[in-house]
């Protein structure tokens, strides 16, 4: 019973050959005296065809057995160019019922109409569907090709624990208690930054990893709490040569899945920049409606709510829509007033321009020379729509204007989905203030090397601190990113203490990590890719669920095997853990 080939195989070519099949009855036809099957496997669909005498075997066949087939290939007298076998079928003489099936609660063809809670319930019936495996298939050779790239480059590929001590800064931590030590507790990592920091110390020069990362936070569609991210580190090398190596592994990739040929170097773009053109550091650069600074131009206009945000120190952005005023009633700006309103702005001001001259609900506030000077600032002509934000927070204005722009370019269909737009996003901003809890925050992490022009800045200026950091970025996602790293005592110690962190604390939490410094640490510096979002994106997948094979729901529950569960009560005696139940 052993099989020849494969359900993708047969080709006319092999027309007369006795073949044996196995896989699963996708779908099973009678036509009068003839009875088909499609019998498919990974590798596609073979249609087999029973005459009148073989026509019993086929009467308790149903869709999903797994069955095996001995026959003779035949050219196919109404051909299905649609299909790879489409030119072919296989006469059987004799099929043998390997296991049977149920009626399955969910279909496993492409088509299907099931929930995605029933398709994550039942996922390794989901996972027959052909779009299904490819796009784990897909997974796979991206993989191959990140490790192809990084074996050809010298790297070497050490694996790091995945029980450590917390280190509460940033997400957080899933906890293991440990058993033996009562009343401690492991970490699951957050991503191994210490530990391949550590490798450099230990000399390895070149280190990656594909590695399994674990958050505890609020999940959206590009997230998960277990996650798998290409983790790359690498001594002696300057950033320009890191991102340059960065963009190489990229280019492999798109070579070797989508068969694209990227234009390198990328795109670089200055988180100011970015900032300011797009409103977030992660831009879609398929389509434009890039933000215009508006404070200079407007700054004499009669308008209160432009008014207050500029004497609060605040800013004025717009974004010209072109060419689709007409195509926008109030009732549709209204829902895109609830847009940046989701994003704490106060409200959406507009303009259509219509014969040379702006209409709507501000113009009234404008003189003829400020409203000639808006319309160019905005690039206006007829039967554009403009469109503003303002607040006395930066932030509001970018967040809101950013998620306008997204919904935007997807809502009016500016950007084809098998458009792949990279850029290095550079020089972010080495800290991040937080007014409610009256203290900065690292923007990446603790570990990142500031630029040395701003190495003075840790103490002195720390809200205009760079560091020597970058994201790379693809249609609108943060596929990843990285820094160059702190390689000394003293400066790690200035980064903790710039962030907060007594002496105590840092001797308690990072003491272990910041004594290996004094032994003679090389620059090191190094990126990581995330692997669920790049195959999410290169599949055209609408949320990273579609590209992991068993993955976690919104609630981060597993509807499949029930995940997370209640554990028996010793269990819980022996660990001497408690739980206290919701009232």
């Amino acid at each position: 019973m052993n099989r020849t080939h494969n359900n993708g195989e047969l080709r006319i070519s092999d027309v007369n050959k006795i073949v044996e099949l196995k896989g699963w009855v996708a779908k099973k036809r009678n036509l009068g005296s003839l009875v088909f099957i499609d019998l498919r496997d990974r590798y596609g669909i073979t249609q087999i065809v029973l005459n009148e005498e073989m026509e019993a075997l086929a009467k308790d066949i149903k869709n999903e057995y797994v069955i095996h087939v001995v026959g003779k290939v035949i050219e196919r007298s109404s051909k299905n160019p649609n299909m790879p076998t489409g030119d072919i079928e296989i006469e059987a003489s004799q099929i043998d019922i390997i296991n049977t099936a149920k009626v399955t609660p969910i279909y496993t063809s492409d088509d299907t109409d099931a929930s995605e809670d029933a398709r994550m319930q039942y996922r390794y019936l989901d996972l027959r569907r052909p779009v299904m495996q490819n796009k784990i298939i897909t997974r796979h050779k991206i993989t191959r090709s990140i490790r192809d790239f990084l074996d050809n480059h010298d790297f070497i590929d050490i694996e790091t624990p995945y029980l450590n001590r917390s280190t509460p800064e940033g997400a957080r931590d899933f906890l293991v208690p440990s058993r033996v030590h009562n009343g401690s507790f492991y970490a699951l990592p957050q991503s191994p930054q210490l530990f391949k920091q550590l490798l450099m110390v230990s000399g390895f020069e070149r280190y990656y990893q594909i590695a399994r990362c674990f958050r505890d936070e609020d999940l959206r569609l590009d997230r998960q709490p277990e996650f798998t991210q290409v983790d790359v580190e690498m001594s002696f090398m300057n950033t320009d040569e890191i991102i340059t190596l960065g963009e190489q592994l990229i280019a492999k990739v798109m070579k070797d899945v989508k068969g694209i040929d990227l234009q390198l170097p990328l795109l670089r773009m200055t988180w100011h920049e970015a900032m300011e053109k797009y409103g977030i550091d992660k831009p879609d650069i398929r389509f434009g409606l890039e933000l215009v600074n508006l404070n200079e131009v407007v700054k004499d206009v009669d308008f209160m709510v432009f008014k207050s945000a500029l004497e609060a120190n605040g800013h004025v952005k717009g974004i010209n829509v072109k060419g689709e005023a007409n195509n926008f009633s109030r009732k549709a700006i209204d829902k895109l007033t609830d847009i940046v309103k989701t994003y704490k702005a106060k409200g959406l001001a507009w303009l259509k321009v219509k014969d040379g001259k702006a209409e709507g609900p501000i113009a009234k506030f404008f003189s003829d020379e400020q409203m000639t000077r808006l319309l160019t600032a905005m690039d206006a002509s007829d039967d554009d729509l403009l469109l503003f934000v303002s607040d006395a927070k930066y932030n509001v204005v970018c967040d809101a204007l950013a998620a306008l722009r997204n919904h935007l370019g997807k809502e009016l269909k500016l950007y084809r989905q098998d458009e792949y737009a990279f850029l290095w996003v550079v020089d972010f901003p080495m800290f991040e203030y937080d007014e409610e809890t009256k203290r900065y925050y690292a923007v990446h992490h603790p570990f990142t090397r500031p630029k040395d022009s701003d190495l003075d800045k840790i103490e002195n200026d720390p809200a205009n601190c760079l560091a020597d950091a970058y994201d790379i970025v693809l249609n609108g996602f943060e596929l990843g990113g990285g820094s160059q790293r702190i390689y000394e005592q003293e400066l790690q110690e200035r980064a903790f203490r710039a962030l907060g962190f007594t002496q105590e604390r840092i001797d308690s939490q990072f003491g272990w990590f910041v004594e290996a410094f004094q032994y003679g640490t090389p620059p090191h510096g190094g990126f990581a890719l995330g692997l669920d979002r790049l195959a999410m994106i290169l599949t055209n997948s609408e949320n990273i669920r579609e590209v992991i094979a068993f993955p976690k729901n919104a609630s981060a529950v597993c509807p499949m095997s029930k995940a997370p569960g209640k554990v028996d009560k010793e269990q819980l005696d022996e660990l001497k853990i408690a739980v206290i139940e919701d009232e």
